[in-house]
């Protein structure tokens, strides 16, 4: 007897500038070398550097499909590309994982069901030092998590917080959560060097 093919749920988490979309990339880029089919989505608030693509703190860019917070659906996902590649790929990816809604744990479930390797990359904590977003039920859920660090601007320690800033201060933690940004906006910094606004 055949045994079928099991999905499984990896989630590449941490503060900000710890390397997540970098780590991403690598893992995504190892399924190609192995001639493996892959889909990257994105969501369409993160618009730093491309709509088609993620791209790290450091240049390096992943060919990607924009898919709009609040709809995360199989549905959506085949009219972000196709019902073929969406069911012809093994592995399919999210990038800020943060920005998605409550519907994406839900979503990478049927991903798994059908067999599929899901890898999910974001942010674990907001800048205020909250869960974020769909993050906490995907590490409950996942059967892999790697949660990455920084490095402290501050002090060189371990960094695990996003501080965002404005005006190169800690801004209040009553601003709008939902704020991307990168050097300039925001710093790691580890628990003692982090500053609740």
């Amino acid at each position: 007897m055949r045994k079928r093919k099991m999905g499984r749920l990896e989630v590449i988490t941490g503060c900000m500038f710890s390397g997540k979309t970098e780590e991403l990339i690598r893992r995504l880029e190892r399924v190609r070398i192995a001639r493996g089919s892959v889909m990257l989505f994105k969501p369409t608030i993160d618009d730093r550097y491309s709509q088609r693509s993620v791209t790290t703190h450091y240049g390096r860019e992943f060919e990607a499909l924009p898919l709009k917070p609040g709809v995360e659906s199989l549905d959506a996902l085949v009219e972000a590309a196709s019902e073929e590649a969406v069911h012809k790929c093994s592995v399919v990816a999210f990038d800020e994982g943060n920005f998605f809604s409550e519907r994406l744990p839900e979503l990478c479930k049927q991903l798994i069901g059908q067999g599929k390797r899901v890898i999910v990359a974001g942010l674990d904590l907001t800048f205020a030092g909250e869960p974020f977003g769909p993050m906490p039920t995907l590490m409950a859920l996942a059967d892999q998590v790697d949660k990455l660090q920084a490095v402290c601007v501050r002090c060189g320690g371990i960094a695990t917080r996003s501080q965002r800033l404005i005006d190169g201060k800690p801004a209040p933690a009553n601003d709008p959560v939902i704020k991307v940004g990168g050097s300039g906006s925001y710093e790691a910094r580890c628990r003692d060097c982090y500053e609740r606004g």
